[in-house]
């Protein structure tokens, strides 16, 4: 047998033949069954056959060589090396065919086969020739494999070794590495572009914020507003109302109602809202909604109306007039009383500051010669009023002392007429009735 080998990357040719000089022979063939070394006994064929060590010893070779059997005995030669096999014996026992050294040489470099005059690439690879490891992927090339690693890996000796992505700072934000690749993570607020690598705001306000009233989109972030008449709660995102009555007692002039994001001025019955805080008086007989009927003539006071009978003038008065009733000098009994009563209607409001000028009395007729004086005849038991008298025509009611409503005053007011001259005296009586209403507006 003759070998021509290299190791590495050098091309070797082996002959593996079976010696012609190892044949047994016996006188009595029918007997005899052992056989030399390399070789057992069959006892189906009656012969014996090779056996094949690279199967029946464990790890024949050790480190990068390759188990190689062949007639007899094995070989380990490097993974790399090129072996061309004879023909398989029929049996030890038969005569082989010696073969010439030129018929085991193959003439192709390694990585390549001779096919009739010229050599063809080995495909390792199809073949199962190579020694990459299970993780790797063999690709054939022109006279030689490459052992390939996936994606994400790089090649470390005969190892596929994970690449730490995130060393070369990939990600905008944060990079998790992950066997054979990465992902890329954004902050709160932001998310993954198209890219996958890059970072873009997320408009929380267009994806459903927890904001209850409003929201507004900031780079990475949001901000939670809240309407007019709330404010924005601890939390950041609901909204609370504001009890703007409990800010002030001097919102409404009369009751302050506190609502949902707002709040009104509620007025008290028979007054009506002016604008949106302040209370007027209603004037129902005006608005035609009091209940006076037939006979009645309709007065507005502060918060209400009073319902007056048309002919108000009392014994011995008679009426002359819608609010004027006279005594005649006829009647005896009108001889100590004023000769005319005017009745007059007026209306104030509760708590007005004192002294206050209420009430105007002006003479209607003047007498030459004849000197006028004012008084208050009746209904000022208390002393809430007194007489101011401006000049010999006119006089002033005053208000003394404060009053509060609801209440009412029925006041005579008289005016007496002298002429020393003439030795003449009359008197008119102005019954002037005088509604205090319950509040201070």
């Amino acid at each position: 047998m003759r070998a021509v080998f290299a190791l590495f990357n050098v091309c070797v040719g082996l002959l593996l033949c079976a010696p012609g000089a190892i044949s047994q022979t016996t006188a009595a063939p029918s007997t005899y069954t052992e056989c030399t070394d390399g070789y057992e006994w069959d006892a189906q064929t009656q012969h014996c056959k090779d056996i094949n060590e690279c199967e029946s010893i464990a790890d024949a070779c050790q480190g990068e060589m390759k188990c190689f059997n062949h007639y007899g005995g094995y070989l380990c030669l490097p993974r790399s090396a090129s072996v061309i096999t004879a023909p398989d014996p029929v049996s030890q026992s038969e005569q082989t065919i010696p073969i010439e050294a030129n018929e085991a040489f193959n003439p192709c470099p390694v990585g390549y086969e001779p096919q009739g005059e010229s050599c063809i690439d080995v495909d390792e690879c199809e073949l199962d020739l190579h020694d990459c490891q299970p993780s790797q992927q063999c690709v054939n090339m022109v006279g030689t494999f490459s052992c390939q690693c996936p994606e994400g890996y790089s090649k470390i000796g005969v190892e596929c070794v994970d690449i730490d992505e995130c060393r070369y700072r990939y990600c905008q934000h944060r990079c998790v590495n992950v066997p054979g690749s990465f992902t890329c993570e954004c902050e709160p607020g932001f998310q993954v572009a198209s890219n996958n690598r890059s970072c873009v705001d997320v408009n929380e306000c267009d994806m459903g914020g927890p904001c209850e009233q409003r929201c507004f989109n900031t780079y990475g972030t949001f901000l939670c507003r809240c309407d007019q008449g709330y404010d924005l709660a601890p939390d950041g995102y609901s909204c609370s109302d504001i009890d703007e009555c409990s800010y002030s007692s001097y919102l409404c002039q009369f009751h302050c109602v506190n609502e949902p994001g707002r709040f009104s001025c509620e007025c008290p019955e028979g007054y009506e809202i002016l604008g949106t805080r302040l209370c007027q008086d209603m004037n129902e007989c005006d608005t035609g909604i009091h209940q006076c009927g037939e006979g009645q003539s309709c007065v507005n006071i502060h918060g209400g109306y009073r319902c007056l009978d048309n002919n108000r003038c009392l014994e011995p008065y008679v009426q002359v007039s819608e609010n004027r009733c006279v005594c005649p000098s006829t009647k005896p009994e009108c001889r100590d009383l004023p000769f005319s009563i005017v009745h007059r209607y007026m209306s104030i409001t509760s708590e007005r500051s004192v002294p206050s000028d209420i009430f105007q009395i002006q003479a209607t007729s003047v007498y030459p010669g004849a000197l006028n004086t004012f008084r208050i005849r009746s209904g000022d038991e208390h002393g809430e009023f007194y007489i101011r008298q401006i000049n010999n025509i006119s006089a002033m009611l005053v208000l003394a002392r404060a009053v509060t409503g609801p209440r009412e005053f029925i006041l005579d007011l008289e005016m007496v007429s002298v002429n020393p001259l003439l030795s003449y005296q009359t008197g008119s009586s102005l019954r002037l009735f005088i509604y205090v209403g319950p509040y201070s507006f």
